[in-house]
């Protein structure tokens, strides 16, 4: 049984440890985007560091239609917050492409993740912050996170936990249900999480636990995601000669 409690408790104390040990001075910075992973890893930072040392960083691509959720947020904890719209970078690198690459639209999506990380990190480093990484695990197995943008940081609170632990984490922290409950969406294509990957998270969740799916297509589904992406969440290789 998932004690959300003591979990919560233990995580909030594993932040103050790595800010002890790596930057006692240092504030959480944080992409807040309004959905429910980077509302709970906000709200760890706060209960944590307390909300003076959490500054939340909002990036839309233009108009964002629920960004009224991160002020919702940012708000709700108290936090001190920046707005850089990321547009006219997106726009700006899209137009100096080289004339005769095909860009693919797999591209395009993951331009936006990959310059909010560039935008996170001239942040925090203007600020004195480390940055949190807001990745859970249920994303992590099937690969669904950017590569050098959503998927890195200075320290990550979720990483290890599945979409419904962490949910059960945000009721136990107060955060908003409105926030904790939001349908997850990419941010890249319009689509939900789930349309995307052709499951749930709540099947996805008790097979990483505990092995079990009925629907065997969509278990061949999250094997042949797990084992194609699992490269994301290893160290880069390097070639090591023998002298």
């Amino acid at each position: 049984m998932f004690d959300a409690k003591k979990v919560a408790k233990e995580c909030t104390e594993w932040i103050r440890k790595f800010f002890e040990e790596n930057g006692p001075d240092c504030n959480a910075v944080v992409g807040i985007s309004g959905g429910k992973d980077s509302s709970i890893a906000a709200a760890l930072c706060v209960e944590a560091l307390g909300k003076d040392r959490v500054i939340g960083v909002l990036m839309p691509n233009g108009e964002q239609h629920d960004i009224d959720m991160a002020y919702l947020l940012v708000d709700h904890l108290g936090i001190k917050r920046f707005e850089v719209n990321i547009k006219d970078a997106v726009d700006g690198l899209m137009k100096n492409m080289p004339e005769g690459l095909e860009i693919t639209t797999q591209t395009v999506q993951n331009i936006p993740p990959r310059v909010r990380m560039t935008t996170l990190y001239a942040v925090s480093q203007s600020l004195n912050g480390r940055v949190c990484n807001t990745c859970n695990l249920s994303e992590d197995w099937v690969g669904y996170a950017t590569r050098y943008g959503d998927s890195v940081g200075d320290f990550s609170p979720l990483s290890h936990l599945t979409v419904t632990e962490v949910k059960e984490i945000g009721r136990v922290l107060g955060v908003p249900d409105v926030l904790v409950d939001k349908t997850p969406i990419d941010g890249l294509c319009g689509k939900t999480d789930e349309e995307n990957l052709g499951f749930t998270y709540a099947e996805l969740d008790v097979y990483i636990r505990t092995g079990f799916i009925e629907d065997l297509d969509k278990k061949a589904i999250i094997d042949r995601k797990h084992k194609a992406n699992l490269f994301k969440l290893q160290l880069m290789p390097s070639f090591k000669p023998e002298i």
